[in-house]
């Protein structure tokens, strides 16, 4: 072989190796970026489940503050949430002695037994399609007939009166409960530790029947004794003297007929 001929093989045999090599550093770079890439997708994966993880418990916050179709009217972009009811029916409980013996109680223990009662009364709302509203200290509001609740509102909250005073004859606690029946307006207030509300003369008569009422008894409204009719054990009371409303017919709910 002549030596242009053996210089030319060793030029090819040297550019081979030059090719031979970047194509390996190609290769290497590929395996590198597909390695990128799947460490990539693994992170993007993990941060939506870890997103989706969040909006879950943001979701389930915002269920135990506000009712479903009020967070979906927020997440619409709608700024005001103001509503007026032709009728509700609104139930106002209070725990009978409650500053005398909370003076005697330690406050974990308080805080226990209040946590302990006001969940059972949570349950029973859920259950009887009545919408909690909120807690005042020892008092308990929950309201019937919003949207999303049961058209029988006034059986629903008699219902869940029932079994709120089954539950507090459980425990060492007595509870006065008042029922009242009429037009409310509910809205959202706030835009920092906002809340869902009802106001009108029906919950101001409802939280009148419960202050008037007895230990472990249901004071109810006459407009209240007139829907619920032969379905349940009514037992008159006469007239009470409501504030803002004078001699007021009122009755007590004793159970079902």
């Amino acid at each position: 072989m002549s030596s242009d001929a053996e210089a030319r093989l060793a030029e090819l045999d040297r550019e081979n190796r030059l090719l031979a090599r970047k194509l390996a550093r190609m290769d290497s770079n590929v395996r590198q970026m597909e390695e990128m890439q799947d460490a990539t997708s693994k992170l993007l994966s993990g941060l939506t489940r870890e997103l989706e993880e969040e909006r879950a418990k943001s979701q389930a916050l915002l269920l135990n503050i506000l009712p479903p179709q009020i967070i979906e009217r927020l997440e619409a972009g709608e700024e005001v949430i103001a509503d007026r009811h032709a009728g509700v029916t609104v139930l106002f409980s209070d725990l009978v002695g409650f500053t005398e013996r909370s003076s005697r109680l330690e406050p974990q223990v308080l805080v226990t037994e209040l946590n302990a009662l006001f969940s059972r009364f949570d349950s029973l709302c859920e259950a009887s399609g009545v919408e909690k509203i909120k807690t005042i200290g020892d008092a308990y509001l929950a309201v019937g007939g919003l949207p999303g609740g049961r058209e029988d509102h006034v059986a629903a909250v008699a219902e869940l009166a029932l079994a709120m005073l089954d539950v507090v004859r459980g425990t060492d606690w007595r509870i006065r409960i008042g029922l009242h029946a009429g037009p409310a307006v509910s809205g959202v207030i706030g835009t920092r530790k906002f809340v869902y509300d009802v106001w009108g003369d029906t919950v101001n008569v409802a939280s009148r029947l419960e202050s008037t009422s007895e230990p472990n008894r249901i004071h109810v409204s006459e407009p209240v004794a007139g829907a619920l009719g032969e379905g349940f054990e009514l037992e008159s009371r006469g007239t009470v003297a409501l504030k803002g409303k004078g001699e007021t017919a009122t009755f007590f709910l004793n159970g079902r007929a």
